[in-house]
């Protein structure tokens, strides 16, 4: 399995507007490695095989990098199995990530994932509420995956004043931020065509 999210990963990168290095991809496969041993026990991620978790997951999740600057730091919300932060810190060691997950059991996970792959430097877990908390030091917010984000969206709209916000989503998330009034950029993904990331301009 590490060998095929590899080579998915060397296939599909250029699709993406990406070049990894060979030591990038180890990296996010040894990613995989721990999220895979933990996914049965936590539904981190919807079972899939590796060549759709290298592009539906890892490849999704490095299109945030162009918006990055060097030295950014980013709240994400919502984090799970770590999905947009980890891989993008993976691949850029000059990024910090504050990772808010509200499940208790999905925050030790993304402790531990972090110790394994050596970011503790680089990540603050925190197991909370996104309401809970605050942005801290962070100049950006992603958000992939959020239970009940409908309700939710308007709260973390105000959470993340004068911050620009990552969404990824489908047509539906676009029409939610357009009803609130917000400007927003929609970005089709490479290899979809349904699936986008919405970056709105700061509030």
């Amino acid at each position: 399995m590490r060998d095929a999210l590899i080579k998915a990963l060397t296939a599909n990168e250029s699709a993406f507007g990406i070049e990894l290095s060979d030591a990038a991809r180890e990296r996010l496969a040894d990613y995989y490695a721990i999220l895979t041993e933990h996914n049965a026990r936590l539904h981190l991620v919807a079972p899939c095989p590796p060549e759709e978790f290298a592009t539906r997951h890892v490849l999704e999740s490095l299109t945030l990098l162009k918006h990055l600057p060097d030295g950014a730091a980013f709240a994400d919300i919502g984090s799970g199995g770590g999905l947009p932060a980890m891989p993008c810190l993976l691949v850029r060691d000059d990024l910090r990530a504050r990772l808010i997950e509200s499940k208790e059991k999905k925050a030790v996970f993304l402790r531990t994932a972090a110790s394994c792959l050596q970011l503790t430097g680089r990540i603050e877990v925190i197991a909370n509420q996104f309401s809970e908390t605050e942005p801290g030091e962070t100049s950006f917010v992603t958000c992939r995956a959020l239970d009940k984000f409908g309700e939710r969206l308007q709260r973390l709209i105000k959470w993340s004043v004068g911050r620009p916000l990552f969404f990824f989503g489908g047509e539906q998330l676009g029409g939610q931020l357009a009803d609130l009034g917000l400007q927003t950029t929609a970005e089709l993904m490479p290899l979809s065509e349904r699936r986008y990331l919405f970056v709105t301009s700061p509030v």
